[in-house]
């Protein structure tokens, strides 16, 4: 994933892991500690995206968003500890793109940025994806096994999406969830159904089982030998 993401936090710490993190992940992140300088930093460059703490110094990140979105409709995701969920329907309201609370997963991190950036048009849509004889058509809804077609549904295809983005990432159920149903996780079997679904037709077609359960974290693309 390649996106230009400003990182507005005034916890040092949080802002170098989440740099580090994003920018081992192909993104190129500027930091600002305080709601004047992220105001500056907002009006000065353009950005794919930005991750916006709401308690800043001099400055709320309230305020901040309120301004932005009077002359800009660059995707904001707010990560912050308030958890009421007034707090969250407000800023909602105010134009934020999603809302994540303190504490917080970074794999859940990188899939909601992929996911609002996907919904802006702002992130890579690759043309083809291919996977140890599988290949997948995200612009045209469609996915093969060695040119056969495979007969999977929506949700299907958009899971298996996200697998062959990042065949090593471990995604936990309310990762999937909240990426492909881009609603807030509730636990029930809807992810285990689909997942269950889409393994059965892929071993099915090529006589693989592809996707791996890691016991207690979720699921993945399995490791297939050469």
């Amino acid at each position: 994933m390649r996106a230009a993401i400003a990182l507005i936090e005034d916890d040092p710490a949080i802002s170098r892991m989440l740099t580090d993190f994003l920018q081992q992940n192909g993104c190129t992140v500027t930091p600002a500690f305080d709601g004047n300088s992220a105001a500056e930093l907002l009006l000065a460059q353009h950005f794919d995206l930005i991750l916006m703490d709401l308690m800043l110094p001099q400055r709320s990140g309230e305020s901040l968003l309120t301004e932005l979105r009077t002359h800009s409709d660059t995707p904001v995701i707010v990560i912050s500890a308030k958890s009421l969920l007034q707090t969250r329907l407000d800023v909602l309201r105010l134009g934020a793109d999603d809302y994540i609370m303190k504490p917080f997963d970074l794999s859940e991190v990188l899939v909601r940025i992929e996911v609002v950036l996907r919904r802006a048009g702002a992130a890579d849509a690759p043309e083809k994806l291919s996977y140890h004889g599988l290949t997948l058509f995200p612009a045209e809804h469609r996915a093969c096994w060695r040119e056969k077609p495979l007969p999977l549904t929506g949700k299907e295809l958009q899971l298996l999406q996200l697998f062959m983005e990042h065949p090593q990432r471990v995604y936990t159920k309310a990762n999937l969830y909240e990426a492909v149903w881009n609603a807030e996780y509730c636990e029930d079997s809807t992810i285990s159904v689909h997942v269950s679904n889409l393994r059965a037709k892929l071993k099915k077609a090529s006589g693989t089982d592809f996707i791996e359960t890691v016991w207690g974290i979720g699921y993945r693309l399995r490791e297939v030998p050469q």
